[in-house]
């Protein structure tokens, strides 16, 4: 068995099979946009449906769908890029721990939302921001240097979106980036400490 200076398996900054990754993100994408096409035609009956209702039990439902759907076309097609991007490289680990590093962002994102939000909700927003801050966050829980320079580059250029975490337009959920950011940040820890475990450990 290979042992590693670190401790640590050697932490990726692209995922192990590309191809896979971009494919799965491009039909993830692809159901976002059938989704809005439905919700068009159904004179948006379908994200009523499926938003999230704040403090209302029946509203709960809306978690495992309200992330699937957008209020028009601008707002999926803002979304679209950093989307694609942030899932793509949040995917480094492999799919298996994308989806749960990604079921971590979505449950805690539409809890957050369902308990402090003032009106209903629906967009991807909260798992945009989920996966942002997981790459920004895990290289630092994993002390690893590629991990670190790739949140760097992703700072310079996406940086922006972190002001959506504050109060500011009132037709934007801004409880929904921020407990998506927080879910990303407790799954970037969970992975850290993941990958420590598994690490192996050298021998005498």
């Amino acid at each position: 068995m290979t042992a590693y200076p670190s401790g640590r398996a050697p932490a990726r900054v692209l995922p192990p099979e590309p191809k896979r990754a971009a494919g799965l993100m491009l039909l993830f994408t692809a159901a976002l946009y059938l989704f809005e096409a439905i919700d068009v035609a159904s004179g948006q009956t379908v994200q009523l449906a499926g938003a999230i209702y704040p403090r209302d039990t029946a509203g709960l439902a809306g978690i495992l769908t309200a992330p699937l759907l957008h209020d028009d076309w601008a707002h999926l097609i803002a979304n679209t890029l950093p989307f694609l991007i942030f899932g793509f490289l949040a995917m480094s680990g492999g799919i298996a721990q994308w989806f749960s590093v990604t079921a971590t962002i979505w449950v805690i994102s539409g809890l957050g939302v369902w308990l402090v939000s003032p009106a209903p909700v629906i967009g991807a927003s909260g798992i945009v921001f989920g996966w942002f801050l997981f790459l920004l966050a895990r290289g630092f829980y994993a002390r690893n240097g590629r991990q670190v320079l790739l949140a760097v580059v992703l700072f310079l250029f996406w940086g922006s979106l972190l002001w959506g975490v504050l109060p500011s337009d009132p037709s934007v959920s801004w409880q929904g980036h921020l407990f998506g950011a927080i879910g990303g940040v407790v799954a970037a820890s969970w992975v850290a400490k993941a990958d420590r475990r598994a690490a192996p450990t050298l021998r005498a």
